[in-house]
């Protein structure tokens, strides 16, 4: 998917919401843990459920890969159902990779031709080798961390040099000189707030994936106020507001009433900033 078809996405379907597949088999109703392959049979009713009302889904590798091959097959089975039955939703592969060069382009292999999905998150700690591998697939993204929302940030993205400049500017600044805005995202957490002013001033053109809205306290109102641009530019994501909003069998309704609601606020917010 390119920028122009994500920005016809959003548009046509008055929302910028992302859908978090962050499945915990911890935490979904019982009887799912019935089904044969829980996790995907948990995803397909989830993303069945919320399609109408979002533009993305980010499955977090990590709560497929803490089930081994099983837990793989599942991930496997999910995009290729989303790709199947729902082709113009973004895909999101929710990793976190970032290595040497050759590493990374064995990642960037695994992930934009096996899996053929439209973007990947990456660390960008190891410099520009370790992000450029996946720069090289046309109509795929890479969406670098940036600023994010956890406690930790401000043991290093809020570092300052001698002149005063911030380390996750440094990344905004260094990491635009590889990429562009239609092949690079950032991710910006949303309990940020006004640093999405700052942001704004580094990359004023590129979407910002933006994690926190709801469970973890992001203000989607302040989000936007300092971050929306005249394309939105953003992607905001919610995953356990969503998708454990009910734990009985009633879990699909509410996760689709849920992301309904969520979809209503963003309409609100595109055309008070004359998006559509």
């Amino acid at each position: 998917m390119n920028r122009q078809q994500l920005i016809e996405q959003i548009k046509t379907k008055k929302s910028f919401l992302c859908v978090g597949l962050d499945t915990d088999l911890k935490k979904v109703p019982q009887h799912i843990l019935n089904e044969e392959d829980p996790i995907f049979s948990f995803n397909k009713a989830i993303i069945d459920a919320t399609a109408p009302y979002c533009v993305s889904y980010k499955p977090n590798l990590a709560f497929y890969e803490a089930f081994g091959v099983k837990g793989l097959m599942s991930f496997e089975k999910t995009v290729k159902y989303l790709k199947e039955n729902y082709p113009h939703h973004f895909i999101i592969a929710d990793a976190k990779r970032g290595d040497i060069g050759n590493t990374s382009a064995m990642y960037a292999r695994t992930f934009f031709e096996e899996y053929d999905i439209d973007s990947l998150t990456v660390a960008p700690y190891m410099g520009e080798d370790s992000v450029t591998p996946f720069l090289g697939y046309e109509g795929h993204w890479v969406i670098l961390l940036a600023l994010t929302s956890n406690k930790g940030s401000l043991d290093f993205q809020m570092t300052t040099d001698e002149q005063g400049e911030r380390l996750f500017e440094k990344v905004l600044k260094k990491s635009q000189q590889w990429g562009t805005k239609d092949n690079m995202i950032y991710v910006v957490g949303a309990t940020q707030g006004r640093m999405f002013e700052d942001i704004r001033k580094l990359a004023p053109e590129h979407f910002l994936l933006v994690p926190g809205v709801g469970a973890q306290g992001g203000s989607l109102e302040e989000v936007c106020r300092y971050g929306m641009t005249s394309d939105c530019g953003l992607l905001v994501n919610s995953s356990r507001g969503i998708i454990y909003a009910s734990t009985g069998s009633d879990f699909a309704e509410v996760a689709g009433q849920k992301a309904k609601e969520l979809q209503e606020q963003m309409a609100v917010q595109l055309q008070s900033a004359g998006v559509i």
